[in-house]
């Protein structure tokens, strides 16, 4: 969404600046070295690296989209680190035919290492700046790389991971019509069938979704669908309290024709980018026995903080919430 005010300086002298300042910041990072920060992988490696620490078992497919790569691109990546010795895979427990990428001992010092040296280079560039300026750098740049992130997830698909599947479901960001309906049939057939509920749930997960959607576009709420010909067939949504520093996770459902593609992964990639940039933490409230999602939401990060049982779902259920720290916050 462009801001439509009366600029300070010309629009274009302002892109000018900052690509120029982009280039200067990719340069002084080490980025146009063939290794990075000290080690002997190549930058993107380095990130392969990251991502794989902060997300344990994520899987290749989903490790594209997070580090913008093509799949054959990301499989060469992924080999070299396994024949270093830095990464191992594993047989997912949800479906045997993937596998999930974890650091090995080693991977997981070169992490240290890497952590060590780029928070060195970091601390010692701030000591230039006021604390004031230093959060508002914070600030700015998150704000920043979070519109990047968001204007190439609605470039049109170009085959790789992150914009649509295989079979042309297509994610979008914000309220479709006719997604309300969608999202709550989804629920309340879903539910229904595996767990007793009834009009009492599928009531309020319509209700409490269109107020949501009624809110929107709002900084801190997003909503992500998987749209095909006009039918929503997954859903995610973030329900962020500026006040609190806290996101609410919600609405979270993908259709039994599209699990194991992997799109439930690629919504929680995105709506914890989304939450890393705005808040300190993100929250989520859900129930015992849903062994799958509870397995998707750890390799995110996500601890069960709280369980008891409840009746918020309309029916007798041990409830339980899971929190997470947004990367990069103490």
């Amino acid at each position: 969404m462009d801001f439509i005010e009366a600029p300070a300086q010309p629009r274009e002298q302002t892109i000018r600046e900052l690509r120029e300042v982009s280039r200067k910041l990719v340069r002084e990072l080490g980025f146009m070295r063939n290794t990075l920060a000290e080690s002997d992988l190549a930058p993107s490696a380095v990130h392969a690296i990251l991502e794989i620490a902060g997300t344990p078992g994520i899987q290749a497919r989903d490790l594209a989209a997070l580090l913008r790569l093509d799949k054959s691109s990301t499989s060469r990546q992924i080999t070299r680190l396994e024949s270093a010795g830095l990464v191992e895979r594993r047989a997912s427990n949800e479906d045997g035919r993937s596998s999930e990428l974890y650091l090995t001992k080693a991977g997981q010092q070169l992490r240290r290492n890497i952590d060590a040296f780029a928070s060195g280079q970091v601390s010692n560039a701030l000591r230039h700046l006021t604390p004031v300026d230093q959060q508002r750098l914070v600030a700015l740049l998150s704000q920043y790389v979070s519109a990047l992130a968001d204007d190439n997830d609605h470039k049109p698909s170009q085959g790789g991971a992150g914009s649509g599947t295989e079979s042309g479901v297509q994610i979008v960001q914000g309220y479709v019509p006719g997604c309300i309906g969608d999202i709550a049939g989804l629920h309340g057939r879903f539910y229904a069938q595996h767990w007793g509920f009834g009009v009492f749930f599928e009531r309020r997960v319509a209700t409490e979704l269109a107020t949501f959607a009624a809110a929107l576009p709002d900084d801190d709420k997003a909503l992500w669908l998987c749209v095909e010909n006009g039918r929503c067939l997954a859903s995610l949504a973030m329900d962020g309290n500026p006040h609190y520093r806290a996101a609410h996770l919600r609405w979270f459902i993908v259709d039994d024709a599209l699990r194991g593609t992997g799109i439930g992964r690629e919504l929680m990639s995105r709506a914890m980018r989304f939450a890393d940039a705005r808040f300190d933490e993100t929250y989520l409230d859900t129930f015992k026995g849903l062994d799958a999602a509870r397995h998707l939401y750890e390799s995110f990060g996500f601890v069960l903080t709280q369980e008891e049982e409840g009746t918020q779902w309309g029916s007798t259920v041990t409830e339980q919430q899971f929190r997470r720290r947004s990367k990069g916050r103490a």
